[in-house]
């Protein structure tokens, strides 16, 4: 939406379960697949008197992992502190969270804007544990909890108010979700709320230096919805402003079924969770070189792969190289299929020179055919057609040993049927007719029985050569090269008189 008004101010809350085994401070499962409610807990988990709780190393790494890869800040000193406050999902009565002391702080995120890369800041990650499921009843008169999910490491992100629309929240988020997912520190799937995302927007008159007032929309569990609650909120804060009136700072959740924001609480402050450090965990020093150590663990990032697939292998369509990013394994099976074209290139001596148009092709085939073939799904590929196999089909085509219909067809036979390309052009008797005799046999036969096209053609009705290219191959059942046929065809219409 297009605001000539007002700035439109956004912060980010993020929310990410953490990838471990246990939960953050017990040995019960972190289990997001359990469906048995109740099933993952214990006296520590549920807050029963004299427990005591353990850290979670594991978490601890990977909010460290989490905190390189967003460049900020790793504290040498942490601790955890209680949050205090009371609601059924909540078995402590409190929350074990972190206030003043948090792992990480100080950070950005670059996120592409229409002006290029923006710089998104990010003002903490700190570790707590998560809190349970609430189930409402169909009649509305009482709720049922779960807790598999409480105790559960979570890591929470805070962000400066930094984004202008609901793009670049959005851009931002996806790029967050990657990152955790290359890092393998969060599954991140928003369906299953290992990614809750609130939104902390305000309005402020264009010009104007102080902030508006902020609502918090809580819990959104899709980008849509993200999307969406934003629009609404930038519309709903614009109308009140409009009228003279103020912003009350709230809490709200976005309602799918009525596409709107609801009110839900008035916003409390950090005063009235009346934070204290944690009594029964002490404080945690993090060194130097348990930095250093997970700092060697990070892998090639989603920026740093964007850049160098496009560099290396000329991949400059936006849309297909987000595939490849998108879905690691799905890039790193290209990134297979590209090396044994290479290796092919060099064994045939293929000029370098060819090498971005045999990745290209190789790369539109997998993000077009191969996914329609998969039902728009992507799979693991390399089980139904392993990279040579799929490389030497890619030569096929660029040697022009088959054309375009007879690789769907051969394409085809190799997911279903898990053979190489060149027993299956054998089998379906598909090998392209390269003998010039024969082909100027079709040709001529073709002519012959369509000498009305002809006589058209030669009165400039440019619409009867496609119709006997289409004869020609329907003759051959596409195996000639229809760029061969059109050549040979030309040749022989101007020759007729």
């Amino acid at each position: 939406m297009e605001n000539n008004k007002y700035d439109v101010v956004i912060g980010l809350e993020i929310h990410l379960e953490s990838n471990t085994k246990t939960k953050m401070f017990c040995s019960c499962l972190n289990d997001p697949d359990e469906r048995k409610p109740n099933q993952n807990v214990c006296p520590i988990c549920m807050g029963h008197p004299g427990t005591l709780p353990v850290i979670n190393e594991r978490a601890i790494d990977n909010i460290i992992k989490l905190g390189l890869a967003l460049n900020t800040e790793i504290s040498s000193y942490t601790k955890f502190d209680r949050k205090n406050y009371f609601y059924p999902d909540l078995p402590k009565g409190y929350q074990i969270s972190q206030f003043d002391y948090p792992v990480c702080k100080n950070g950005y995120l670059g996120v592409m804007v229409e002006k290029g890369i923006k710089l998104m800041r990010i003002n903490r990650i700190h570790q707590e544990e998560d809190a349970g499921r609430l189930a409402h009843t169909n009649d509305a008169t009482s709720s049922l909890v779960d807790y598999n999910r409480a105790g559960v490491p979570l890591i929470e992100l805070v962000t400066e108010p930094d984004f202008k629309s609901a793009g670049e929240v959005i851009r931002f988020a996806k790029e967050l979700q990657l990152i955790a997912k290359y890092l393998n520190v969060s599954n991140a799937n928003m369906e299953k709320g290992e990614m809750r995302i609130e939104v902390n927007l305000s309005l402020k008159e264009k010009g104007e230096e102080e902030l508006g007032t902020k609502v918090e929309v809580k819990n959104l569990n899709s980008f849509k919805a993200v999307e969406k609650s934003i629009l609404f909120e930038i519309e709903r804060q614009a109308k009140i402003l409009d009228k003279g009136e103020r912003v009350v700072q709230e809490t709200r959740g976005w309602n799918e079924a009525k596409q709107e924001t609801l009110s839900q609480r008035s916003k409390e402050d950090s005063d009235e969770y009346r934070y204290f450090p944690e009594p029964d965990l002490p404080p945690l020093e993090i060194t130097e070189k348990r930095i250093a150590t997970l700092k060697s663990q990070i892998p090639e990032l989603p920026q740093n792969k964007r850049a160098r697939i496009e560099a290396e292998y000329g991949i400059n369509d936006l849309k297909v190289l987000e595939i490849f990013i998108e879905n690691k394994d799905f890039g790193e099976y290209f990134e297979k299929i590209a090396t044994e074209i290479s290796n092919w290139m060099i064994d045939k001596k293929i000029e370098e020179s060819k090498a971005f148009e045999l990745f290209r092709l190789a790369s539109n085939y997998l993000t077009s055919d191969l996914i329609g073939l998969s039902g728009g799904k992507i799979i693991d590929f390399s089980k139904n057609i392993d990279p040579e196999n799929f490389a030497e089909f890619i030569s096929m085509i660029y040697l022009g040993e088959i054309n375009s219909k007879i690789a769907k067809i051969i394409l085809k036979d190799m997911f279903e049927l898990k053979k190489d390309p060149s027993h299956i052009l054998e089998d379906r008797g598909l090998k392209q007719i390269d003998d010039g005799d024969e082909i100027d046999n079709i040709i001529e036969e073709v002519l012959e029985n369509n000498k009305n096209a002809v006589e058209d053609y030669k009165k400039g009705k440019t619409a009867s050569f496609q119709f006997l290219i289409g004869q020609i191959m329907a003759k051959s059942k596409g195996k000639i090269n229809p760029d061969k046929a059109r050549e040979i065809l030309s040749q022989k219409l101007e020759n007729i008189q």
